[in-house]
Order: C-alpha cells, then structure tokens, then sequence
C-alpha cells in the first residue's frame, strides 16, 4: 500500500521551545529524523512542508522534496492542505499528517493510519488511540481523551476525563487504571476533499474552547475513525525537558 503521501509541516517558531525542530538529536536535527521515518513507511511520496529557509535548507535524506508554504497559517493543518492545492491533488487522495516534532514516530503508524481510510472510503479523517492505564494522565488536560461509537468513529475529543464511570469513579482519585478511556494520538490522515473543506469552515465554539482543532471536523459532520495503535507510539518533543530526556533515552538504547 503506497498509493498515499506524507506531509511533515514544520515551523521554526514555537511558544515553548524556538527552533525545536532544528535541535540537535545525536548530530541530526529533530526534522531530518522524523524525515528519515516518514521514508521508511510505504507512502509514494514525503513532502516537508516549511514556512522558513532554515529549514527548508536542512540537507534532507535522499527522497525527501520540501515545499515552502505561507507564513500566515495558524495550523500545520493548513500548511498540509497549501500543498494539498499546490499540486492539485485528487479529492479522494490521502495524506498523512506527520507532525514535525516526532522524530521517533514509527512508521507502521503512519502506514496503519492511511490504511484505515483505504478500508473506509467514505470517512474523511483517521486517528489512532492508545488506552490509558494510569490515573494521572486520565486527569491530566494535556493527555487529549477520544471516545467513539460502535463504528470506531470519533464521537468526541476532550482534554476532560472522559468517559466518566459514574458508579466507579467517586472522584478523581478513586479512578484508578480507568483503562477504558482512549488517550488521542496526534497523528492524522486526511482524504484531500475533507482537509479542504477543514481549511474553509470557522474555527467552531468547541474547537476554540477546548483548544483542539480536530472538533472542528466533527462540528461540521466529517466524520473520523478511530483505531488503537498497532505500536506503541512515542511522545514527541513540545519542551526543553522532553528533548533533554529523548537525548538520554537515546543515549542509552
């Protein structure tokens, strides 16, 4: 199955780490490592997709092309969907949405997201899910939760904890494992007719409340699958801490 793309957007600014994706990973910066998974996938194609020369100038590994997209985006969804319209991509084509800070990303999950929308060819979006087992996360708002219907579609996104088992949780701190609730992994595969139609609607009243775009598909009744990771999938790096302690783990390994 190679008949979908990658696209890695990534700017250099960021509010908790400037430059993160241009840090050094063992003499590689973050970009050209998540790059060199994105290569390892089945997709035909991995685009890196940049509003900045720095980046753009990072001699990427044989088989990576870089697009220099618009400045003004306010997400790198919209930077995915600028080359979505670049190279006029077919509406019913997939791209998976590599984010530009996970450099140990695997690539069977990239794979596996794509597939789902080969099986689902009316679905518009795909996601994966890992299910949470410790309480401290279940509580905590940085850890965003999915729950889904009997069709494995996303029914709602939240940083809250949810579900909430009434009987079983008298409060947070009796919530214990909570091993029925799905923590939302951030990485994305869009049909193209769905990623144009996200880029023309308002950001919607949930979306802006809860700070998750991804309700902005569901709002307007674009549907998304879900499915558990087929492989654990790494956090990426948002901090100095987070890239601190990958140099250590990696060290190690």
């Amino acid at each position: 199955m190679n008949d979908y793309r990658v696209v890695i957007p990534a700017r250099y600014g960021s509010e908790r780490l400037p430059g993160k994706v241009l840090q050094d990973l063992h003499g590689k910066p973050i970009i050209y490592r998540v790059a060199e998974r994105a290569l390892q996938s089945q997709a035909s194609e991995v685009i890196v997709a940049t509003d900045d020369e720095r980046i753009a100038n990072v001699a990427f590994p044989v088989g990576i092309s870089v697009v220099l997209t618009s400045s003004e985006h306010v997400s790198g969804t919209d930077r995915v969907n600028e080359v979505s319209e670049k190279f006029s991509w077919a509406s019913q084509s997939v791209i998976v949405n590599v984010q530009g800070d996970e450099p140990l990303i695997p690539p069977g999950s990239i794979d596996q997201v794509a597939r789902l929308l080969h099986d689902n060819p009316q679905i518009g979006v795909s996601t994966l899910y890992e299910l949470i087992t410790d309480s401290s996360d279940f509580v905590n708002p940085n850890v965003v939760k999915v729950v889904c219907d009997v069709n494995s579609q996303a029914l709602y996104f939240s940083r809250s904890p949810i579900p909430w088992d009434r009987e079983e949780f008298s409060s947070c701190a009796s919530v214990g494992k909570a091993s029925s609730s799905k923590r939302h992994i951030g990485l994305y595969g869009y049909r193209v007719w769905a990623l144009k139609k996200f880029t023309r609607f308002s950001s919607s009243p949930l979306e802006k409340m809860e700070r998750l775009e991804q309700l902005r598909f569901l709002e307007n009744q674009i549907n998304i699958v879900v499915a558990q990771a087929e492989l654990p999938v790494p956090p990426g790096v948002d901090t100095q801490e987070d890239l601190e302690r990958l140099r250590n783990e990696l060290k190690s390994a």
